[in-house]
């Protein structure tokens, strides 16, 4: 089976060509390498994973690129809240314009299956907890308006040309390689401890996230190449709620340092609590999380 994956030079993107082809499938990535990191350009080469230069804005280039394509799953996107409040237009051209380029460009390819990496960022300040799918849609920052764009217009496009989607509802992600500039909290409490310093935590680190390792979202994508439940929402996460300040203990404690978190301003546009209910996607996909987040962390700090 033929994979296509825009943003394949990215974070997720990256992780999810090496899992993938670890799995027997032929992979081919897009990414227009603005903010890709050299280490991962690097070990795409290492792999012998084909990459090719292009922007997902760029639809009649996206249709050459798809023709014999089984599955596209489109990674690519601009994700940095704080960047998207200073600079919308950019945001939104990229993350929404982008992605009815791509999606247009799977419809004319008559690709099988367009899976689309939303994020959790579209549900804005929860009214309920655990979020399940069916949880009104109300973005805080155009990060998430821009994702939330997306979806609707491959649901659009799905009802004037049909064919299968999959949207996926990515919650907190991490793992190994994000990169500094656009890192999650994990990554940058890490990069803290690894200078021997205690995180920096942003608010009163009430906050609670939802956590769930790369790999893990590799696993679920790979279920949605497979599945009959098409036409689809899915949340995908751990389901777990981690309070931001536990999470700085947890790392301190791991990497031995003995001092406090230095707490700061809250950050614009920053939900209070986010957690997924999975139900659905554990349901319907087979999707069960397999990577614990203490373990985890211990590798992460370990190879840091």
């Amino acid at each position: 089976m033929h994979v296509v994956i825009t943003g394949g030079a990215g974070f997720i993107g990256s992780h999810l060509t090496i899992y993938l082809k670890e799995r027997g499938y032929k992979v081919t990535c897009i990414d227009n390498l603005s903010r890709a990191t050299k280490s991962t350009i690097k070990t795409l080469k290492k792999e012998k994973i084909p990459l090719i230069i292009s922007d997902i804005r760029e639809t009649n280039k996206l249709l050459k690129i798809f023709k014999g394509a089984d599955i596209v799953i489109h990674a690519a996107a601009l994700i940095s809240v704080e960047e998207s409040i200073k600079d919308p237009s950019l945001y939104l051209d990229n993350n929404a314009i982008g992605t009815a380029s791509v999606t247009k460009a799977c419809i004319d390819a008559s690709v099988h299956r367009l899976i689309y990496l939303s994020s959790a960022a579209v549900y804005g300040e929860p009214i309920k907890l655990p979020i399940d799918e069916d949880h009104p849609t109300n973005p805080l920052s155009p990060y998430g308006l821009s994702k939330l764009f997306g979806e609707e217009i491959i649901k659009t496009f799905s009802r004037l040309y049909p064919f299968d989607y999959i949207i996926l509802r990515l919650f907190n992600v991490y793992g190994a390689g994000q990169s500094e500039e656009y890192a999650g909290v994990i990554t940058k409490f890490i990069n803290r401890v690894r200078e021997k310093l205690p995180p920096i935590i942003f608010g009163d680190g009430e906050q609670t996230r939802d956590f769930i390792h790369v790999n893990d979202v590799c696993h679920a994508i790979e279920l949605a190449i497979t599945t009959k439940n098409t036409n689809n929402i899915y949340n995908i996460g751990s389901g777990t709620a981690t309070k931001i300040k536990e999470l700085a203990k947890l790392i301190m404690n791991i990497a031995n340092i003995n001092s406090e978190p230095i707490y700061s301003a809250p950050k614009p546009g920053d939900i209070k609590h986010s957690y997924a209910n999975i139900d659905k996607a554990r349901e319907l996909l087979n999707f069960t999380p397999r990577i614990s987040l203490e373990k985890a962390l211990k590798e992460l700090i370990q190879k840091s």
